[in-house]
């Protein structure tokens, strides 16, 4: 409750120091306009490229999971193959 009576009050003397100071709030905006566009174009390009090189990254990890997915499914082959010569020397026992 007490937020909802602070955010309103912040809203009004918002409000009521625009109106009074309305030139000054216009020279900030439009210092702050260009600035934020240059910084917004900045990091837009900065994330441009970090995806291009993600990208990059990406496709040699594909070029390599191929082997690596062959040798699992070779492993996984090899353990069937002990667990199945396990049993058999269980049962040639028993």
């Amino acid at each position: 409750m007490a937020a909802l009576g602070g955010g309103l009050v912040a809203l009004v003397l918002g409000i009521i120091g625009i109106i009074v100071w309305w030139g000054f709030f216009r020279k900030a905006l439009l210092a702050a306009v260009p600035a934020m566009l240059i910084l917004g174009g900045a990091l837009a390009v900065y994330l441009g490229i970090e995806e291009l090189r993600d990208k990059k990254r990406a496709d040699s990890f594909d070029d390599t999971t191929g082997s690596l997915k062959s040798e699992v499914d070779d492993l996984k082959e090899e353990i069937k193959e002990l667990k199945k010569e396990k049993t058999e020397t269980k049962d040639a026992e028993s």
